[in-house]
């Protein structure tokens, strides 16, 4: 994912660089508002001070909004509620008050996707229905609706958007901080006991379909089951 950092702040602006860039982001820095509305692109997503040395940040929000799409979320140390509203209201998708972790900011970014994804096709892409994860299981996400064996499945609202979390990357390992702070908050103070809940409801009610398995001091992994895998269980059950 490329990503458009606008900040005059060197040493914030290298700490998100390379906090970014672990997580596999491609980073484009500029220190300007004016550089910033020069930049080419193409970019994912905007990570947009407001305190600039040469314009006001909410300037060039409002110009970059006026362009597209891309998602804007603006980082500042403001943190008056005024400023708030006005970003959002000049169309920034997400705003995050320093000082603030890199691992936030990566939550927030993963959730300003998802829901923009969700609701904007890709230009010219074709319309496309429910995705599929192998025979049984199908995931609309649009409708965040979710069938096994062409029958709705009842999902608490927790326990789709960790489904649907887990499904991006099929075989990925995830660890629990990557989890919590996509599905439930990046300022979750909670016990993380609730994640191994809903990973268990998962398994209830989608067994067969899916398989998620748990690494030790580490996360979850989530697999689809293959259809020998399914016989397998079947045949091993009778």
């Amino acid at each position: 994912m490329r990503v458009l950092l606008v900040e005059d702040d060197e040493p914030v602006a290298e700490s998100l660089r390379r906090g970014l860039k672990r997580y596999g982001f491609e980073v484009e820095w500029v220190t300007t508002g004016a550089a910033a509305l020069r930049h080419g692109g193409p970019y994912d997503v905007v990570l947009l001070d407001l305190g600039l040395p040469d314009t006001d940040g909410l300037d060039v929000c409002k110009a970059l909004r006026a362009r597209g799409d891309v998602p804007i979320i603006v980082i500042s140390a403001r943190s008056d509620e005024t400023d708030r509203v006005v970003g959002l209201e000049l169309g920034a998708d997400d705003y995050v008050s320093k000082p603030f972790g890199v691992r936030e900011v990566i939550a927030r970014i993963r959730a300003v996707m998802r829901r923009t994804q969700a609701r904007t096709p890709a230009a010219g892409a074709p319309a496309t229905g429910p995705d599929r994860y192998g025979t049984r299981l199908t995931i609309d996400r649009k409708a965040a609706r979710v069938r096994l064996d062409g029958e709705e499945v009842a999902l608490a609202p927790k326990e789709y958007d960790l489904l649907a979390f887990l499904t991006e990357e099929p075989g990925a390992l995830m660890s629990r901080e990557q989890i919590m702070e996509a599905v439930w908050d990046a300022n979750w103070f909670g016990p993380t006991k609730t994640l191994d809940v809903h990973v268990a409801a998962l398994r209830r009610k989608l067994a067969g379909a899916i398989m998620i398995e748990a690494v030790r001091g580490v996360g979850f992994r989530l697999e689809i089951a293959k259809d020998e895998t399914v016989k397998g269980e079947d045949s091993g059950a009778s």
